[in-house]
């Protein structure tokens, strides 16, 4: 077993080039910075203070960069995971911020461990199971809750916590008379700073210039006197070790949202890395390394008093887009957090609370995706009302409620389909030997005494008597003519033991009344359960062929086929 597959940094570093490192140190300051703003933002969405979100981007930082496979992903904080932390956590009602810090580093722990295991055992394949619209929707409605959640801080007015959207927006409603107008203010001046400051240059990092600008505006001119509501005293130093929770009643309490973030954050984290992967040819990114590589990560958050972590899809883009290179960048951009905590915090008293909700705003507005529910109405409605489904449970439920109907909903899609595969009758193409989709092609050859099926899909108990049904309907269509049945098993991919007992009771039931069967283009591992369970004698080798067109010139060439074409002129004089 090579060290080096669990441990991805012994790949790169031993192989590390010198014309990475300009690119490295610049993508890891230009990071840096963001996570400076973003950290204290997203810390606040979870509903903790801002410096926990601070001592997210130093250790899970480093050990993602050691274990991860992806080398210009960007672990730390993320709205998404930050709300379901609040979620979840908020409604256990912890007693005081003692308790709920506990409770956070309780749930880090949780979720390093969920994500270990699974990338230990080898089950990154389960998040296959949400398919895009169900993430596209609870990503959206997901979005929208957090920006609702937003609300009380830019407009500078209390109103409880919540996880659902009609609530937020009621209390809203409710206590929008007592807006703090020079919060609103400064909130949406620092909205328009983080959107536009761009055009200037794309280097410049937007949030933190918001961020400088809002310090000076409130510092310089008393605007804490006015009701501004200040982030205050942010501890200076670096995070001391802590430990999570192992009490078995804060364990029970918090599985919910813990598998919640664990397949949300991974799917969010592995969604972009393979995304940025793409461009670049001389590494892969492993779904189970990547598990192990954010387990690691979520450990140090619990044990550096942090809270879940996982990669960010923008401050990935700008990672690459800076020209990182390799996991270097990301341990310097922990680095520039180190020495933010060690010297720079106290700069950061007079920072609005409107302006790190203005970050956040600013962040998941690009995760409201209506182009793909148009897209969806336009080319796959079952896919669309999917989309809609999950996006209203979400936002009426609340997230954990959202993202576990997401998950039922692409379960039950994946069963639907699979027990009704797509079925087609085939003709032969006039002049050739290849036969087609008579409900796709004009002007095929088809005639009276011959039934070619193609079933696409595995034959399996949960679809047998889909296959039973829809052969005896074509079977029904073809009426008293027919005397062959050619079953093009090309696109049957596997058998069971009911799909077995099914196909032999249909051979005898076809042959009983005096319809042959055959089998065309049988693939190995189904040839091999036909052998395995005796069918193959039972139906007869002969019956097997390599094409339809074998089969079809086997049966008209066969004496078989002279009793049919007489039985068939006999048909023709009774039905006349």
């Amino acid at each position: 077993m090579k060290i080096k597959q669990h441990i991805p940094a012994l790949d790169w570093l031993p192989n590390y080039k010198k014309e990475w490192l300009s690119g490295d140190l610049s993508a890891g300051l230009t990071v840096g910075v963001m996570l400076i703003p973003q950290g204290m933002a997203y810390s606040m969405l979870a509903g903790l203070p801002p410096i926990h979100g601070l001592y997210a981007v130093t250790i899970p930082l480093v050990l993602y960069a050691l274990f991860g496979t992806s080398r210009q992903l960007a672990v730390g904080p993320v709205a998404m995971v930050s709300l379901l932390t609040a979620a979840g956590i908020g409604a256990l009602k912890p007693d005081n911020l003692e308790t709920y810090l506990l409770m956070a580093l309780t749930l880090a722990f949780m979720v390093g461990a969920v994500q270990f295991l699974m990338g230990a055992f080898r089950l990154g394949f389960l998040v296959n199971f949400l398919s895009h619209p169900v993430i596209s929707g609870f990503t959206s409605a997901a979005a929208i809750i957090i920006g609702l959640s937003q609300l009380k801080h830019l407009l500078g007015i209390k109103i409880p916590n919540s996880e659902h959207a009609y609530e937020i927006v009621g209390s809203v409603a409710q206590h929008i008379g007592e807006t703090n107008l020079v919060t609103f203010g400064i909130g949406i001046a620092a909205i328009l700073v983080i959107k536009n400051i761009k055009k200037l240059h794309k280097a410049i990092p937007g949030a933190l210039v918001a961020v400088i600008l809002g310090i000076l505006a409130v510092w310089g001119f008393g605007l804490v006197d006015q009701g501004v509501k200040i982030v205050g005293t942010v501890p200076s130093g670096l995070p001391g070790f802590s430990v999570p929770s192992f009490d078995p009643a804060y364990w029970q309490a918090l599985i919910p949202a813990t598998l919640t973030i664990s397949l949300v954050g991974f799917m969010e984290s592995f969604a972009v890395a393979k995304a940025i992967q793409a461009k670049h040819k001389d590494y892969q990114v492993d779904a189970n390394q990547e598990l192990i590589g954010l387990g690691v990560a979520n450990f140090g958050a619990a044990f550096f008093q942090s809270y879940p972590v996982t990669g960010g899809f923008s401050r990935t883009a700008v990672n690459d887009q800076a020209g990182a290179r390799s996991g270097l960048a990301g341990i310097i951009s922990a680095g520039l957090i180190v020495l933010t905590l060690l010297f720079l915090t106290p700069l950061f008293y007079y920072l609005p609370n409107s302006v790190l909700a203005a970050v956040i705003l600013v962040a998941v507005a690009g995760l409201i995706d209506h182009k793909e529910a148009v897209r969806l109405w336009r080319n796959d409605r079952a896919d669309f009302w999917m989309l809609l489904a999950t996006f209203i449970v979400t936002l009426l439920l609340g997230i954990e409620k959202g993202i576990g109907a997401g998950v039922l909903l692409s379960l039950g899609v994946v069963i639907y389909r699979s027990t009704r595969p797509h079925v087609a009758e085939l003709a032969k193409v006039p002049g050739s030997p290849f036969y087609r989709n008579v409900d796709r092609f004009p002007n095929l050859e088809e005639r009276p005494d011959l039934l070619v099926v193609r079933f696409d899909g595995p034959l399996y108990f949960a679809n047998v008597n889909y296959f039973n049904d829809k052969l005896a309907e074509l079977t029904a269509a073809k009426g008293g003519a027919l005397r062959l049945i050619v079953l093009n098993a090309e696109s049957i991919s596997h058998l069971d033991s009911s799909a077995v007992h099914a196909l032999e009771e249909w051979v005898k039931g076809c042959r009983n009344r005096g319809v042959q069967v055959f089998f065309t283009s049988v693939i190995g591992p189904v040839r091999d359960a036909l052998n395995k369970w005796g069918l193959t004698p039972a139906i007869g080798e002969d019956s097997f062929f390599m094409s339809n067109q074998q089969a079809v010139d086997a049966f008209d060439n066969s004496s078989v086929h002279k009793d049919a074409v007489r039985d068939y002129k006999e048909y023709l004089l009774q039905a006349n």
